[in-house]
């Protein structure tokens, strides 16, 4: 459990600059991306511009409220946020659901909508941190240490995956065996369970797509010119939209596949657009970013005051590095489509409440931090 004691300085200053800035710059690029959809599909060019920067509000009153709550806080919350994110999960499959290209995601009352799977990627985070921190000895044990944080997570996969969600499914699992690492899992038992996980995936894959539809789109990666007009359609378009823009980009606003060609240009292949307006030198600027943030993120987990908080902040920057990675791989077409949004930046508003969120709660643990100085 974690002490009680007092923040020792103000936090990590360029931890919550770099937020701030991916969150401007998101609202920037989702207006540039989606006004023209936004125009075709509700009458007003500025509507995700407006709705990003309602969500926006929101996430940073959830930064800050986050920020000032001390983080022990969610050590003892941390069973319950559980549960709640399960039973979340499970309403999915009732008349409360709402159904959007044949996928039931969200959970809906009268105009509002809200995605449990965003909900469960921040409770799996605190669950795993306090089971692997509440008695730190479990690790060394496969039953009662790395076994029931696996479980868990395999029930928010199986759960998530009857959506269908396979992109969400896979980071909570993959989320889950990275913090068992952080927390001292063994190298070969990190090999055995994503050997193992990979075989799980596989296996629902063939029981739940036994015409192999859905597999024939994962693997259509791998030559999205074989099948243009269908599976290869979005992951062609985001190309043709990085070999536009080119060294420098077209311009801010001046994007073509923005224009109806490139679906979700707007929401998880906004970085596509990113490169066709602002160039290799944007997606350049934009990544490193992103790398500094993770970098920060990794520093003040390694100064954290105890293991609950280095699990919460290293599990938070690995959330983070995941999407960064998984969705840049999808855009450009190293990846499957799974569809992933960029952190802070794609358009989708539970995803950017929830970030800000889990970044308030860093930027909470950076404030208790006891970084040793060279002299």
């Amino acid at each position: 459990m974690p002490e009680k004691s007092k923040p020792t300085n103000p936090g990590d200053f360029i931890f919550a600059v770099l937020v701030l800035a991916l969150v401007v710059f998101g609202i920037v690029m989702v207006f540039s991306a989606g006004s023209y959809v936004s125009m075709i599909d509700y009458g007003d060019p500025y509507y995700y511009l407006k709705r990003v920067c309602q969500w926006g509000g929101l996430g940073l009153c959830a930064l800050l409220g986050a920020l000032f709550v001390p983080y022990r806080v969610y050590f003892h919350w941390a069973p319950f946020i559980m549960i709640v994110g399960v039973g979340l999960l499970c309403l999915l499959f009732t008349p409360l659901a709402v159904v959007r290209n044949d996928a039931a995601r969200w959970l809906g009352v009268g105009s509002f909508t809200f995605m449990p799977g965003e909900f469960a990627k921040v409770a799996i985070i605190l669950f795993v941190a306090w089971y692997l921190s509440a008695k730190p000895g479990r690790i060394h044990s496969f039953l009662r240490g790395p076994c029931i944080p696996l479980l868990v997570g395999a029930l928010c996969f199986f759960l998530i995956m009857k959506q269908p969600n396979l992109s969400t499914a896979v980071i909570i699992l993959g989320l889950v065996v990275a913090m068992i690492f952080v927390a001292g899992l063994s190298w070969k038992h990190l090999a055995v369970l994503v050997a193992g996980g990979a075989v799980l995936v596989r296996l629902y894959l063939l029981r739940m797509d036994p015409d192999g539809y859905q597999m024939k789109r994962i693997t259509a990666f791998l030559d999205p010119f074989a099948d243009v007009q269908d599976t290869g359609w979005q992951s062609v378009q985001s190309l043709l939209a990085f070999g536009a823009g080119g060294v420098f980009g077209s311009g801010l606003g001046k994007s073509i596949q923005k224009a109806m060609y490139l679906p979700e240009g707007h929401n998880d292949f906004i970085l596509a657009v990113i490169g066709e307006e602002l160039g290799l030198v944007g997606c350049i600027v934009l990544l490193a970013i992103y790398l500094l943030l993770i970098f920060r993120g990794a520093r003040i987990a390694i100064h954290a005051p105890d293991r609950f908080s280095m699990l919460v902040a290293a599990g938070v920057t690995l959330l983070f590095a995941m999407q960064v990675i998984v969705n840049v791989a999808v855009v450009t077409g190293v990846a499957p489509n799974t569809g992933v949004a960029l952190p802070f930046v794609s358009y989708g508003g539970n995803a950017l409440l929830f970030y800000m969120f889990l970044a308030g709660i860093v930027l909470n643990i950076s404030r208790y931090t006891k970084e040793v100085r060279p002299a």
